[in-house]
C-alpha cells in the first residue's frame, strides 16, 4: 500500500481530514467512488414544471444585490438573460461572487424552478455558459472536503501509483472488460454516462470476484483446517432427546445431526445457526455442548448481555445438573473469578457460560473443544478472533435470531455451513401485529388494560431516552409519566435503558421476571434474550424509527408461551413498511423484505467490523452479477492458471483469507 504521505501536494492536514473519510492509502483514494453523478445539460424552460431542478445558461442583466441577514447568512439576487426570456435568480450564501460578476457575465445557474415567480432558486452557480453535457462525480464528503477537492486529490495520485486488475485475463475478455486503470478514470473524470457504466460494472464484479474467491478459498479449504474429531455414539443424544419434557421440532433435530457429524468429523466446524426468534435455538445450542462434553472436551458458550448469560447459565444446569458448569461474566467477583479460571485451566470445568469475558486477558482453557457464540453479530470479528490468537482453534458454532436473506448468507456467511430453524415450537401461538396511528392511543391503552387484567405484563418501547430538541419522539421519561397517569393505580411500572448502570438494568429485569413490575418501559436493551413467559404485549411509540429486522427481534420478546399474545406499532408514517410485520410472522420474510426495502448495509441495525465493506457493488443491484462472480472465482480456484501461480498478486490477496477466524 502506498502512504499518502509520499504523495506530493498532500500536507498533512489534508491527509487527516482523508483519514476522517476512512481513506488510508493511496490506493483507497483512488476506489473512493463516486456515489452519483450530477449531469448538467442544458435545461427546457418551456417542459418545466413549478418545483423542478433546472440548469440554465445566460447572462447577467443587472448589477447582483446582495442582503445579509447576518453574519453567516447572506442572500444574493439578480437577472438572467437566457435568449428566451428573464429570470429571477435567488442565491444564498455566495456574497463572495458579487465583485466577479457584472452585466453580460456568462452563467450557468442550476437550481429549482418557481414557475409562478418566474424565478430560480439556485442551488450552485458557474462561470460560462453550457457548451456541453457536464458530468459531475458526487461524493461522500465532510466539510473540510467537499467533491470538487476529493476528484482534485484523486487526479493528483492517479498516474502515482501502480493499479493491479485482480480479474484474469480470461474473464476480461470473456466479458469485454475495459483496462481497469481506464476503468477507474472514467468513474472518477466521466465524459459520458455509458462509459462510465461500463467502468463501474467492471469495477463491481472485480470486487465481487475477489470477495467470493475469498469464500470459496476459505470453504474449500477447511478439510485442511484438522479439528477435533470426537467419539460419541448417536444412542446417547437420542436418549437425551427423548428425555426432554417437549418435543424437537424436525428443523433442530437436522441441526442437531449436522452439528453432531461436525464435531465427529476431522475437519473443524465453522457452522452458522440461525433461526427466528423463539425457534429454539438455545436447546440446540446445550446439546452441541453436550456433545462436545462427551468427546471429552471442554466448552463455552459466549453471550452479549449478562442478563442472557445468567438465563442460559440457570437453564443449562437444570438440564445436566451433574455436569460442571460455570458462570463467569464482568460481574463475577475477584475471588470467586479466580476459582473459575484456576478450574478452567486445569479441566475442572465442564462447560462455562458467559459473555465477553470468557476471551478476557487471564483466562485460559486446558483442551477447549468447542465455542458457541449467541446472537453473534453482536460481537466485533476481533473478539470472536481472540480464542485463536490464544493459540485455541475449536470448533466455532455462531447462533443468530436475526434471519438471513439467502442473498446476504451466501457473502456473509459464504465459507461457513448453515443450518436454518424455521419451524416454531409446538404450542407457540402466532403474535397478532397490530398497527395504530398517535390518534388511536386510546385503543391502545384499553389493549393494555385488557392484559392487566388477565394478570399479564406488557413492553412499552421509546426510541430515544431524553428529550430532544431537534426530534419530537416519544421518549423514556415522557412515557413512564403517560403510563402513571394510565395505569399507575392497579400496576406497578419500571423502566429500562442503556444509561443505566448494569446493576440497574439487572434488578429491574429480575422484578420483571418476578412480576413485581407489569409495565417495562425501555428502549431496545430487552431485543435481545430476554425471556418472560408472562409478557404478552409489546407496545413500540414511533416504530417507523426501526428497521423491519429490528422491529421482528422486539416482537419476538413477546408470544413466548400459549397465550394470545400481541405487538402494537404507533407510527404516523412509514405504514406500507410496516405493515409487513402485520402481514407476517416469519422472519426469513421479515428479512428479505428489510434487504430489499434497505439494501445490505445495515440489516442488523448496526454496523459490524469487516461485514459488508463493498466500495462500489450493491448485493441488492448486484446479486445476478454476485452470483456470476461466485462461479467464475470457483472456476478459477479450479484452474490451471492458478495452481501453477500465473496470477500471484491475485493468489497473495486470497491466501491472506486462510488467516481468517
Amino acid at each position: 500500500m502506498t502512504d499518502l504521505t509520499t504523495i506530493k501536494g498532500l500536507g498533512p492536514t489534508t491527509i487527516k481530514d482523508l483519514q476522517a473519510l476512512g481513506i488510508k492509502n493511496a490506493e483507497d483514494l483512488v476506489t473512493y467512488y463516486p456515489f452519483r453523478y450530477e449531469v448538467i445539460e442544458k435545461s427546457n424552460i418551456n417542459n418545466l414544471q413549478d418545483g423542478d431542478k433546472i440548469i440554465i445558461d445566460g447572462f447577467c442583466e443587472n448589477n447582483p444585490n446582495v442582503f445579509h441577514f447576518s453574519r453567516k447568512l447572506n442572500k444574493m439576487s439578480f437577472r438572467l438573460n437566457t435568449g428566451e426570456r428573464l429570470l429571477n435568480i435567488t442565491i444564498f450564501n455566495r456574497a463572495f461572487l458579487k465583485n466577479r460578476i457584472a452585466i453580460t457575465t456568462p452563467l450557468t445557474v442550476i437550481g429549482k424552478y418557481d414557475k409562478k415567480h418566474n424565478a430560480i432558486t439556485a442551488s450552485d452557480l458557474k462561470f460560462g455558459l453550457i457548451t456541453k453535457t457536464v458530468i459531475n462525480p458526487v461524493y461522500h464528503s465532510s466539510f473540510k472536503l467537499n467533491s470538487k477537492k476529493i476528484n482534485k486529490l484523486v487526479s493528483l495520485v492517479l498516474g502515482k501509483i501502480n493499479i493491479p486488475d485482480y480479474i484474469p485475463d480470461s474473464l476480461n475478455e470473456k466479458y469485454h472488460f475495459m483496462d481497469k486503470a481506464a476503468a477507474i478514470r472514467a468513474v472518477h473524470y466521466p465524459i459520458d454516462m455509458d462509459k462510465t457504466d461500463l467502468a463501474r460494472q467492471k469495477l463491481k464484479y472485480e470486487e465481487l470476484f475477489i470477495f467470493m474467491l475469498k469464500m470459496n478459498y476459505l470453504k474449500n479449504n477447511k478439510q485442511i483446517n484438522i479439528g477435533l474429531a470426537r467419539h460419541v455414539d448417536y444412542a446417547q443424544i437420542d436418549q437425551l432427546i427423548h428425555n426432554l419434557d417437549f418435543q424437537l421440532t424436525q428443523d433442530q433435530l437436522s441441526s442437531i445431526r449436522d452439528i453432531y457429524h461436525d464435531l465427529t468429523s476431522p475437519k473443524r466446524m465453522n457452522r452458522l445457526l440461525q433461526g427466528d426468534v423463539g425457534s429454539g435455538k438455545t436447546i440446540v445450542s446445550f446439546i452441541s455442548l453436550y456433545i462436545n462434553y462427551l468427546g471429552g472436551y471442554q466448552g463455552a458458550l459466549m453471550a452479549p448481555t449478562e442478563i442472557l448469560a445468567q438465563q442460559h447459565f440457570n437453564n443449562i444446569t437444570k438440564l445436566f445438573p451433574t455436569l460442571n458448569i460455570a458462570l463467569l461474566t464482568g460481574k463475577t467477583k475477584a475471588k470467586e473469578r479466580r476459582i473459575i479460571t484456576t478450574d478452567l485451566a486445569s479441566g475442572n470445568i465442564d462447560i462455562i457460560i458467559g459473555t465477553h469475558a470468557l476471551i478476557s486477558e487471564g483466562v485460559t482453557y486446558k483442551n477447549l473443544g468447542l465455542v458457541i457464540t449467541d446472537e453473534q453479530h453482536r460481537f466485533g470479528v476481533n473478539q470472536r478472533g481472540n480464542l485463536k490468537n490464544k493459540g485455541i482453534t475449536p470448533d466455532i458454532l455462531y447462533m443468530s435470531a436475526t434471519p438471513i436473506p439467502r442473498t446476504y448468507a451466501l457473502t456473509l456467511y459464504g465459507d461457513m455451513d448453515i443450518s436454518s430453524i424455521k419451524t416454531m415450537p409446538q404450542g407457540r401461538k402466532r403474535v397478532k401485529t397490530i398497527l395504530k396511528s398517535n390518534k388511536e392511543i386510546k385503543d391502545v391503552l384499553y389493549l393494555m388494560l385488557d392484559e392487566i387484567k388477565k394478570g399479564h405484563q406488557i413492553y412499552v418501547i421509546a426510541p430515544l431516552v431524553e428529550d430532544s430538541e431537534k426530534i419530537d419522539l416519544e421518549n423514556v421519561n415522557q412515557l413512564e409519566e403517560k403510563m402513571q397517569k394510565a395505569f399507575g393505580k392497579i400496576c406497578n411500572i419500571g423502566t429500562l435503558h442503556g444509561k443505566m448502570k448494569a446493576d440497574e438494568k439487572d434488578q429491574i429485569m429480575e422484578k420483571f421476571k418476578n412480576n413485581d413490575i407489569q409495565i417495562l418501559i425501555s428502549t431496545t436493551v430487552i431485543e435481545v434474550g430476554v425471556d418472560v413467559a408472562n409478557a404478552t404485549m409489546m407496545v413500540i411509540f414511533d416504530s417507523f424509527r426501526f428497521g423491519l429486522s429490528a422491529l421482528h427481534q422486539l416482537r419476538g420478546r413477546v408470544g413466548r408461551n400459549a397465550l394470545d399474545s400481541y405487538c402494537i406499532l404507533i407510527s404516523d408514517r412509514e405504514t406500507r413498511r410496516l405493515k409487513v410485520l402485520t402481514e407476517t410472522n416469519d422472519g426469513f420474510k421479515v428479512s428479505e423484505e428489510d434487504f430489499l426495502l434497505r439494501g445490505s448495509g445495515d440489516l442488523f441495525g448496526q454496523k459490524q467490523s469487516g461485514d459488508m465493506c463493498f466500495k462500489i457493488a450493491d448485493l441488492k443491484q448486484d446479486y445476478n452479477l454476485l452470483l456470476q462472480a461466485k462461479e467464475d472465482s470457483q472456476a478459477f480456484l479450479d484452474s490451471q492458471d492458478y495452481v501453477n501461480k500465473k496470477y500471484e498478486h491475485i493468489r497473495k490477496i486470497v491466501e491472506k483469507s486462510s488467516n481468517l477466524d
